[in-house]
Protein backbone atom coordinates (compact mmCIF):
# COMPACT_ATOMS: atom_id res chain seq x y z
CA UNK A 1 0.00 0.00 0.00
CA UNK A 2 1.23 3.49 -0.85
CA UNK A 3 0.28 6.45 1.30
CA UNK A 4 1.19 10.06 0.60
CA UNK A 5 1.35 12.72 3.27
CA UNK A 6 2.58 16.26 2.69
CA UNK A 7 4.75 18.12 5.14
CA UNK A 8 7.57 20.60 5.55
CA UNK A 9 11.29 20.05 6.08
CA UNK A 10 12.95 22.80 8.08
CA UNK A 11 16.10 22.91 10.18
CA UNK A 12 16.67 19.15 9.95
CA UNK A 13 13.12 18.23 10.98
CA UNK A 14 10.14 16.97 9.00
CA UNK A 15 6.70 18.12 10.13
CA UNK A 16 3.80 16.21 8.59
CA UNK A 17 0.54 18.00 7.77
CA UNK A 18 -1.50 15.02 9.00
CA UNK A 19 -1.05 11.71 10.78
CA UNK A 20 -0.65 8.81 8.33
CA UNK A 21 -3.08 5.89 8.62
CA UNK A 22 -0.17 3.41 8.76
CA UNK A 23 -0.22 1.40 12.00
CA UNK A 24 3.07 -0.52 11.80
CA UNK A 25 6.74 0.17 11.17
CA UNK A 26 7.14 1.06 7.49
CA UNK A 27 9.81 2.14 5.04
CA UNK A 28 9.41 5.66 3.70
CA UNK A 29 10.78 7.74 0.87
CA UNK A 30 11.19 11.49 1.29
CA UNK A 31 11.01 13.57 -1.89
CA UNK A 32 11.90 17.24 -1.81
CA UNK A 33 9.63 19.03 -4.28
CA UNK A 34 11.02 22.55 -4.29
CA UNK A 35 12.42 25.18 -2.04
CA UNK A 36 9.57 27.04 -0.37
CA UNK A 37 9.43 30.80 -0.43
CA UNK A 38 6.85 33.09 1.07
CA UNK A 39 3.42 31.54 0.78
CA UNK A 40 1.84 32.03 -2.64
CA UNK A 41 -1.53 32.52 -0.98
CA UNK A 42 -0.24 35.45 1.03
CA UNK A 43 0.89 37.13 -2.22
CA UNK A 44 -2.59 36.95 -3.74
CA UNK A 45 -4.93 39.87 -3.38
CA UNK A 46 -8.64 39.22 -3.15
CA UNK A 47 -10.45 40.65 -6.14
CA UNK A 48 -7.31 41.05 -8.25
CA UNK A 49 -8.99 39.31 -11.24
CA UNK A 50 -12.19 41.36 -11.07
CA UNK A 51 -13.20 42.40 -14.57
CA UNK A 52 -10.66 40.09 -16.22
CA UNK A 53 -12.70 36.88 -16.10
CA UNK A 54 -16.34 36.54 -16.98
CA UNK A 55 -19.01 34.50 -18.70
CA UNK A 56 -20.66 35.41 -21.99
CA UNK A 57 -24.21 36.79 -21.91
CA UNK A 58 -25.54 33.71 -23.74
CA UNK A 59 -23.87 31.19 -21.41
CA UNK A 60 -27.18 29.57 -20.40
CA UNK A 61 -28.79 29.80 -23.84
CA UNK A 62 -29.84 26.52 -25.48
CA UNK A 63 -27.35 25.05 -27.91
CA UNK A 64 -28.65 24.20 -31.40
CA UNK A 65 -26.58 20.99 -31.37
CA UNK A 66 -28.71 19.63 -28.51
CA UNK A 67 -32.18 20.33 -29.99
CA UNK A 68 -32.76 16.60 -30.67
CA UNK A 69 -32.31 15.82 -26.95
CA UNK A 70 -34.39 18.61 -25.46
CA UNK A 71 -38.05 18.14 -24.56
Amino acid sequence: MLTSVSGIYENGKITLDETPAVQKKSKIVVTFLEEMEESVISKRRLGSLKGKIGTPDDFNAPMDELNDYML
